[in-house]
Formats: C-alpha cells, structure tokens, sequence
C-alpha cells in the first residue's frame, strides 16, 4: 500500500482487526494527519434543543463505534469514496450542554472554517438544532441552498417553551435568515403529528414541498428522486437527514420516534439515485444510543453517512446497477 493510500484511505495497521484501536469514523485518518481535506465528517454532541427524549448528545461517539465496518468500496455505485477523494475525521466540536445560542455559535465558527478551506462537511449529531449553524455555514460560502430534508418531522416550527431555535424550528429560522432558496426544498418521509393545519401552510412559506412516507409505498424509488431533482435543480444542495425518518423497526434510538415510517432499504434507494446533485454539506442527526437495541440505529447512520460521502465524491454520470 502506498503512502498516499495510506493518507486518503481507511487505517490498515498489521495485526489490528477493525474492531481494535481508536474508532475514528470508518477508520479514516484524522484532519490533522493531512495537508487538506475533500471531506470532514465532523461529531457535535449536542442535545440541548430536544423536546422529548435527550441522549443524542452520544450520538457522535456510537455513530463512530457503528462505523467501524464500513469498506473502501461501494459496490452500487461503483465507487471508492475514501480513494477518490481525501475524507478525515474532524473530532468533535466543543459544545456545552447549557446554552443553546452559544453552541449554535460555536458550531456555526467551526463549521465554517472548514467550509471556507474548501472542504465540505457531514456532520454528526446530535440534536436537529446544529442543522441551523450548518445552514450558516454552508450559506455563507455558497449562498442560498437548496436543501433535501428527510425527516419525520417538518421542524419548520416556531417557538417552543419561549426557545426561538431548537430541533424543530432550524429550517424555519434559515428560511427567515435567506440561507435557504424558498423555490428549492424538499423535505422527504413526513408523518408526523401536527398541531394545526396552518402549520403545513407556515411550512410551505418557508420553501419546503412534501414527499409523506406513504408515498414509498405508492410510488417508485425512480420517481420520487425524479421529483427531488426537479425540486433542488442544479444550484448547491444541503442533505438533512433526521434518522427518525426511518420506522422505529430500522432506527430505534431517537428522541422523537414515529411510527409508519420507511425502511433502510428505501431511503438508501432514493439516497442512491441522487447522484451528481452538488452536495456542498450534509448532517446526519437525532441518534440517541440510549434508545438503541443491538445498535441498529448507530449502524444505519453510519451507513447514511458512508452514502452521503460516497454521493460528494460522485460525477453525474449514473453508473450501471
């Protein structure tokens, strides 16, 4: 193996099985073992803008401890993400558990940092609160995004408990920031409870349409990304991913579970099909271990965020199946 394959790639120590050592995210090096990044997958272990059940503050860590076998190669794309482009692990950011308006600020800091060296980020919740300096982040190198959201829930919601921001207000807040494009959003798997119809209404005024989980069911995989391509068009993108758009079955370990929902399988299949979209940054949020059973949670956002990787270092070119 040579010595730049040993940078851009996973960690292959002699003798040292995957299970062993220190388990940064799919073994990959950390950002300080290289001259530049393509790719930090970044952990902020935050919960303090949850409504319901806290924990995902661990999520980072057992996000991380899941990830430990995923592989070099994607074999439905056809892909080598860790080859292909320079992914690392960027630690944690340091967040304290009591004051929201100072996480969110340091959170915003750090991701854009990197952002402005030209490295893209997937974070690692946490709590759907740090979609929002994310958003900041993003935005401020690349403008008005179009984001893909997939989630049970719309968090497009207002104030909570006299909370501006929390896990279910960040969309609303960067649509009143102008960080996203109100005429490219789509949220993907909605299902959850509502307070009152005006609320979808406030939703679509902050530029989201909907694809509702039942619609997996009633339609294909090839039409659904059909319609999330149209939405987003061909400017930057930001993929939100909640694991709770997954059924309680696949994910388990989250703070807000909704039944109804869809499978691993079917969001992969949906995920998959968006390739050559410019992603420009992406999360992964709201594992709370605490909640899990056999990690099933940890694993499958492990895997999201292998997908999402795999999708940045993609062409636009789909390759065969």
């Amino acid at each position: 193996m040579s010595q730049e394959r040993q940078i851009r790639g996973q960690r292959d120590e002699a003798g040292l099985p995957r299970y062993a050592g220190l388990a940064t995210f799919a073994l990959l090096p950390m950002i300080d073992e290289v001259d530049a990044a393509d790719v930090a997958v970044l952990g902020i272990p935050f919960d303090s803008g949850t409504s319901f059940r806290p924990g995902a503050r661990f999520g980072p860590a057992h996000i991380r401890e899941m990830s430990r076998q995923l592989h070099p190669y994607h074999q439905i794309q056809e892909a080598f993400p860790f080859r292909d482009q320079q992914v690392v692990d960027a630690g944690d950011v340091a967040v304290g558990p009591y004051d929201i308006d100072a996480a969110v600020d340091a959170i915003e800091r750090h991701a854009t940092g990197l952002t402005r060296l030209g490295t893209r980020v997937v974070a690692l919740g946490g709590d759907h609160t740090v979609a929002l300096p994310l958003l900041r982040a993003a935005a401020s190198v690349h403008g008005p995004l179009a984001v893909v959201h997939f989630d049970a829930h719309l968090d497009t919601w207002d104030v909570l408990h006299g909370a501006t921001v929390w896990h279910g207000s960040p969309f609303r807040r960067a649509a009143e920031e102008g960080l996203l494009d109100l005429e490219r959003c789509q949220h993907v798997g909605i299902r959850g409870g509502v307070y009152d119809p005006s609320e979808l209404v406030d939703d679509a005024g902050a530029g989201f349409a909907l694809i509702r989980s039942e619609e997996f069911a009633e339609r294909s995989a090839e039409s659904l990304s059909d319609q999330i391509r149209a939405r987003v068009g061909s400017g930057p993108v930001y993929v939100s991913i909640d694991i709770d758009v997954l059924d309680p079955a696949f994910a388990p370990g989250t703070g807000t579970p909704e039944v109804a929902g869809i499978s691993t399988r079917e969001m992969f299949d949906v995920l998959r099909r968006l390739r050559g979209l410019p992603i420009v940054g992406a999360d992964v949020v709201e594992v709370a271990p605490a909640y899990d059973h056999a990690g099933l949670t940890g694993l499958a956002a492990a895997h999201t965020a292998w997908e999402l990787i795999t999708l940045m270092g993609l062409g636009p070119e789909p390759q065969s199946r």
